[in-house]
């Protein structure tokens, strides 16, 4: 399901990774995780309407309230190296 904005082009060529979409409290989990991983991580808003869009039931981003709870999840490499050289 594509629920993100218009930005989601922009976004995926400035480098970010578009991971998956959540509400609390697995954005708050996910957030630290990736944080924590070295990554940036950037939240964009759901769009109801590119929810509408695809495919699959979007019934309830049609409630502008629960809409709001959701964000899609982005990331790319942070500035620091947390990469993949400190795994083991």
């Amino acid at each position: 399901m594509s629920c993100s904005s218009q930005r989601e082009s922009q976004l995926l060529s400035n480098g970010w990774v578009k991971r998956f979409m959540a509400d609390e409290p697995r954005l708050s989990e996910v957030v630290e995780e990736y944080t924590g991983m070295g990554f940036q991580v950037h939240l964009e808003p759901v769009d109801p309407a590119a929810c509408a869009n695809g495919s699959g039931c979007t019934a309830c981003f049609e409630m502008p309230e629960v809409a709001a709870r959701f964000k899609v999840i982005f990331t790319r490499p942070g500035s620091d190296d947390h990469g993949e050289g400190n795994l083991f």
